[in-house]
């Protein structure tokens, strides 16, 4: 699935050599299966930590801020899964370098050289856009501002050759069992889903299919039915319905459908100081089954019903 000499080509023929000979970040990785049996794919599109030496320069953030905003450690949780046929699609490079889950047209006039302020997007003004200006509470990740070059760059060598391999990879899905389903798992700040009132208890995972709009209703309630099971708190598109990725990749037409998951961060990790806490394994072992059984919706026994 790997493009990475048509896009050497497409960096050069857009004379943004020397750019691209700078960037010492990884591109993102598949796990496939020994044998593909799942019509599931799982994305992590935020939990890169590759933060390379050139971007670290840039940033006059230290190493544990920049990493305030990335959905740390989600690739531990759910190592192995690839073991039960479905593959998966993990970024590497991380969410303040670029946000593969924005559009390539959400950028910043406000870090970015030479874009005009003609679009009114409330998360590219608060500096959320496709090259974050900002990690987590509005810290400022840049001593000034990057170039127009640069951010075509970034677009070009990791933001397109990401959404290209996960559409070949839905497709391939698609093609095989007659449909698939995008799994788009996210981490979540705690305090975006804790609550004051004694009664009610916070969810745990928010499951987002953008108002019914990136998936059919029987695979996101059967997914919410799965968690459930498992002993999740589950909330349902509020306060994350899913943002570009879901959008953009969930075809119902196609019987191509995406679901995010949003889990709370404060379930796994110290969310200060960016490292798992006294309950990874607990939740690695609640929520591994649960992601076998959610691969499990489409697979290789439904293939032979329908031949």
């Amino acid at each position: 699935f790997q493009a990475e000499d048509g896009i050497r080509d497409l960096v050069r023929s857009r004379g943004l050599g020397d750019v691209y000979k700078r960037q010492d970040i990884r591109q993102h990785s598949i796990v496939e299966p020994a044998s593909l049996t799942s019509g599931v794919v799982f994305a992590l599109p935020h939990s890169g930590r590759d933060y390379g030496v050139s971007f670290l320069n840039q940033s006059i953030l230290n190493r544990r801020s920049i990493r305030s905003s990335e959905d740390a450690f989600l690739d531990k949780l759910i190592d192995g899964i690839e073991k039960y046929g479905a593959p998966t699609i993990i970024a590497n490079a991380p969410r303040a370098f670029i946000d593969l889950n924005r559009s390539t047209d959400e950028l910043d006039p406000a870090l970015i050289s030479g874009i005009k302020n003609s679009i009114r997007n409330p998360r590219v003004s608060s500096g959320l856009g496709v090259i974050p200006r900002v990690v987590a509470h509005g810290k400022e990740i840049y001593r000034g501002k990057l170039s127009f070059e640069q951010a075509q760059s970034r677009i070009a060598y990791y933001w397109k050759p990401y959404h290209k391999d996960l559409s070949d990879l839905l497709k391939r899905a698609q093609s095989i069992y007659g449909q698939s389903l995008l799994i788009d798992l996210h981490s979540m700040p705690h305090e975006a889903v804790s609550t004051q009132s004694s009664f009610i208890k916070a969810p745990e995972i928010v499951v987002g299919d953008r108002f019914g709009m990136s998936s059919d209703s029987e695979f996101t309630n059967l997914v919410i039915s799965i968690l459930k099971q498992h002993g999740f708190r589950v909330a349902k598109n509020t306060p994350f319905a899913g943002a570009f990725i879901t959008k953009h990749h969930g075809k119902i037409k196609e019987r191509i459908h995406a679901i995010q998951l949003e889990i709370d961060r404060s379930l796994y990790m110290n969310e200060e100081q960016v490292s798992p806490n006294s309950g990874f394994e607990t939740l690695k072992l609640r929520l591994f089954p649960a992601l076998i059984q959610i691969s499990s919706l489409i697979c290789k026994s439904e293939k032979i019903a329908a031949e």
